[in-house]
């Protein structure tokens, strides 16, 4: 049965940059080491993606969209349907005095944050760094090989695949007529990137869900242990 707009599915995926057939990204966690691109902060396994959700490939939402459970399919898309077309007006020259009053050293590769937009830099010479905000992959044709693993039906296991996708993993969650109640126990560590997930669970869950009018967030916090002489 193929799927529709709105549309929570877990998937697997690995996708190669066509001109070289190298990896780009990955959810097998074997792929990731046998390709050389192993990350160890990144949690493999399927992730969520929502059919029809803004700011998803335009090519794999197409194409999902004639999938069901169990499919695996391989399919090219070109920049357009993928990570876009490369924009030059989106590569600046920055002079490196502007870093270093940020305490900021730039080197080839850097990841920065300019105006809300990701961007890498990609030389230093000279007293001028360049930096470029074109996705990594604009201008490319990608090869995608997905796997739809399930399809979430529930309510309470599509806000619990969306706040693993934002790297929070609540207690419980219980939704029940027009208030969801999230659960974080002192298993869960409170640190900066949990404010940050859960921030971004809180609003995803109001977008997505028109029904839920009131979140109520638990936290349980243990004593820390008295350090001894």
């Amino acid at each position: 049965m193929a799927f529709k707009e709105g549309d929570f599915l877990e998937i697997d995926y690995t996708i190669w940059d066509a001109a070289d057939n190298s990896t780009i990204a990955t959810t097998d966690e074997k792929i990731a080491k046998d390709s050389n691109i192993f990350n160890e902060k990144m949690l493999y396994g399927p992730v969520l993606f929502v059919i029809g959700a803004p700011g998803t490939l335009k090519g794999l939402d197409r194409e999902l969209r004639t999938c069901s459970v169990g499919d695996k399919k391989k399919f090219t898309l070109k920049p357009e349907d993928a990570f876009g077309e490369r924009d030059e007006k989106l590569v600046s020259v920055m002079p490196l005095s502007s870093f270093r009053q940020r305490n900021m050293d730039p080197y080839p590769g850097m990841e920065l944050e300019l105006d809300n937009t990701r961007a890498i830099v990609k030389s230093v010479n000279s007293g001028r760094v360049t930096v470029d905000a074109n996705h990594p992959y604009a201008g490319k044709n990608i090869i995608y090989e997905v796997m739809v693993v399930k399809r979430l039906d529930t309510e309470k296991d599509r806000i619990a695949s969306l706040a693993n996708s934002y790297g929070v993993k609540p207690s419980a969650v219980n939704p029940s007529q027009g208030k969801l109640e999230l659960v974080f126990d002192s298993s869960v560590a409170k640190n900066a990137d949990y404010f940050v997930g859960r921030a971004n669970l809180i609003a995803s869950t109001f977008s997505y869900f028109k029904d839920i009018k009131k979140i109520d967030v638990k936290e349980e916090y243990n004593r820390p242990e008295e350090k001894k002489d």
